[in-house]
């Protein structure tokens, strides 16, 4: 994703607020972006099919892992502050907690 200025500043509002629609990216990306949502809502349902969706529109099984990797990460880490009650301080994220965070909360 090759973003700068405004068109950055629109679809990272779009990825805050959880909308893909409203963000500027490729398909390829939005089906990345699709595939993780699946890994933190219900890793159990990743099938082999999602997988080679992802190998279709050019993505390497390198990349895929990456992806993965970060996706996992990026959850043990919302799951460990959760369960230490630790908050960022407010001039991390002055505008408070992402509504995409908020979605997946629910």
């Amino acid at each position: 994703m090759q973003l700068q200025g405004e068109q950055y500043a629109e679809t990272a509002v779009a990825l805050r607020a959880g909308n893909l629609d409203l963000a500027t990216i490729t398909p390829a990306e939005r089906l990345l972006l699709e595939f993780v949502e699946t890994l933190t809502r219900h890793a159990y349902k990743i099938t082999d099919e999602q997988v080679q969706g992802l190998r279709d529109v050019g993505w390497s099984d390198a990349q895929i892992a990456e992806a993965v990797y970060d996706g996992a990460l990026f959850n043990l880490f919302v799951r460990l502050a959760d369960a230490f009650d630790i908050h960022p301080p407010p001039m991390m994220d002055p505008d408070g907690v992402p509504t995409a965070v908020k979605q997946v909360e629910d």
